[in-house]
């Protein structure tokens, strides 16, 4: 008689966070797990790669619990892992109970899923991947899995796990403690019985809902009448905005994991960051000898008598730090932050004051991502604005109308296939056109390269609400 081989581990990447405490880079509208803070490739794609061996190649095995307006952001991603992702849209943010209780829902009972943020850092796969192997059997029995970072120093920004009775390689929790102070964290660095809480979960998909049924009946009713009233549409799965928008917001920690018995740690010793700080970010740099890092365009960070100073550079300007010491520098083409390191847990605190001031740079980039590519405005006035427009090959704008601006086209670079009323036209480099008001139009790149145009608006009002869309690809 055949073995019957275990069922493969289903991935859940968590990408609901907004990335507030590493603002201005991280921003509502295009948070930091879709930023490549660390080389050429975003946080979210290094999660996808390091989570697709466990998947054993089936096909769409890794979902995605995504916020709606990031789903060709999270599309975009996927591709560029070269894999095929699910999504379920989230219609607001609930935290994280109410996303894994959509993703339980959403798969067979007997399906084992591993819960990871989208916005982590894990360089080493291979043991990443281990680790995770290597608790399955634990969470097959119904145990609820989580994970733990053998601590390297006291840190006061993470939550730690305190070790219990052992079972081989795994424990089973005594206690969850939140953020401790200084004295606390180095007690609980010597006592060796404490883990960083990585907010990394494995478990059957009916072990979580009975969990949820057990200790947050509430939150599993909701999400279970909204996905009952869900809608699919390719590879996106919506849940109904109007029933989930009831849901009770809280964290798994909080509604489950705290609560049940049947918890289980496994430690794991590789490098982890929850990169949740300019901090965190920092210490991912190599340092020099007066410990100064750098990130970002890092040729144009420059340090000069400085100490223990961290300049991330977002552009082709200079940053010059002249004397600092303890320094967090932030630079963006639109915001600038410059922080005491000691502050750097307190950077929230920047955005909600400046969303207090209906500030638009406290959740939305100059540079705005939009799924058939991007534009950054370069220049704004009172009667006009300047944009720079890239088009992904293949992809087109909405046959679209504005009511209140016009607009004079100039391709930079590519092949532009433009609608102007009842004109079909192609354009290539330095050939240009002209929208008046009201004129029915649409912008497409019909070739294999990204197709570049300046876009330079003028009239009364020129916000993004003065669209009547036509047709669109992206049901916008």
């Amino acid at each position: 008689m055949t073995a019957t081989a275990p069922p493969a581990i289903r991935p859940v990447i968590l990408c609901g966070g907004s990335g507030t405490r590493l603002w201005p880079l991280s921003r509502q509208a295009f948070p930091k797990q879709f930023i490549p803070l660390l080389g050429d490739k975003s946080l979210l794609q290094l999660t996808l790669e390091r989570v697709a061996p466990l998947a054993e190649g089936e096909a769409e095995a890794i979902t995605c619990v995504a916020a709606e307006e990031h789903r060709f952001l999270v599309a975009d991603v996927a591709a560029q892992a070269g894999l095929a992702v699910r999504q379920i849209l989230e219609p607001q943010a609930k935290n994280t109970a109410a996303a894994m209780a959509l993703a339980a829902l959403a798969a067979p009972g007997e399906a084992l899923l591993l819960f990871c943020p989208a916005d982590h850092h894990i360089p080493d796969v291979q043991a990443f991947v281990a680790m995770v192997r290597g608790a399955a059997a634990s969470a097959r029995t119904g145990r609820l899995v989580t994970f733990g970072v053998q601590p390297s120093f006291p840190s006061t920004a993470y939550g730690y796990i305190q070790k219990g009775a052992a079972a081989g390689d795994v424990f089973d929790v005594a206690r969850f403690v939140e953020k401790p102070a200084q004295d606390k964290a180095l007690e609980f660095l010597a006592s060796g019985q404490y883990l960083w809480n990585a907010g990394i979960f494995l478990m059957r998909a009916q072990a979580l809902l009975d969990a949820l049924q057990a200790h947050a009946p509430d939150i599993l009713d909701v999400c279970r009448q909204a996905m009952s009233q869900s809608q699919r549409d390719g590879l996106f799965l919506r849940p109904d905005a109007k029933a989930f928008a009831t849901c009770r917001s809280q964290s798994i920690d909080y509604a489950v994991m705290e609560r049940a018995h049947n918890v289980s740690v496994f430690p794991f010793a590789g490098v982890w960051s929850d990169v949740g700080s300019w901090n965190a970010v920092a210490q991912l740099a190599e340092p020099d000898a007066n410990g100064n890092r750098a990130g970002g365009e890092v040729p144009h960070a420059h340090h000069l008598r400085a100490k223990d100073t961290y300049i991330h550079a977002g552009g082709q300007r200079p940053v010059v730090a002249l004397g600092t010491k303890n320094l967090l520098v932030i630079d963006t083409p639109d915001a600038l932050l410059v922080a005491d390191a000691s502050h750097a847990e307190a950077v929230k605190e920047v955005v909600a004051k400046l969303e207090s001031l209906d500030a638009s740079q406290a959740v939305q980039h100059r540079r705005v991502a939009r799924p058939w590519g991007w534009y950054d405005s370069i220049d704004l006035g009172p009667r006009h604005q300047v944009k720079r427009i890239t088009v992904k090959p293949g992809a087109s704008l909405s046959l679209q109308m504005h009511h209140h601006r016009a607009e004079h086209w100039v391709v930079v670079s590519g092949t532009a296939e433009v609608t102007n009323g009842d004109k079909v036209m192609v354009l290539s480099e330095n050939q240009s056109t002209y929208i008046p008001i009201g004129q029915v139009h649409r912008l497409a790149n019909p070739g294999k390269v990204p197709l570049e145009i300046i876009e330079v608006q003028s009239g009364a009002y020129l916000d993004e609400d003065d669209i009547v869309r036509y047709e669109d690809a992206y049901g916008r």
